[in-house]
C-alpha cells in the first residue's frame, strides 16, 4: 500500500488482489465521516429523526398492505 499527498487529495495505491467488499465497507466509513465530521446534530437528534422515520413507513407499508 502507498499513499500519496496532494495538494488537494490524499490518494492510496492498493493491490489489486484486496477484497473489494471490505474495501467499499471503508469508502464508506471514511465518506461517512467526511460528511459528519463538521456536523452539530446530537445523538438524540438523530435517534429523534430515526424513530419518525420508522414510524413513518410503517405506516405507509400499513396503508398499503390495507392492515
Amino acid at each position: 500500500m502507498i499513499l500519496e499527498r496532494t495538494s488537494s487529495e490524499i490518494l492510496v495505491h492498493l493491490p489489486v488482489d484486496i477484497d473489494l467488499t471490505e474495501l467499499q465497507n471503508l469508502l464508506d466509513y471514511l465518506r461517512y465521516q467526511e460528511l459528519t465530521t463538521k456536523s452539530k446534530a446530537k445523538q438524540a437528534d438523530a435517534d429523534k429523526l430515526a424513530k419518525s422515520a420508522k414510524k413513518a413507513i410503517w405506516k405507509k407499508i400499513k396503508i398499503h398492505r390495507g392492515l
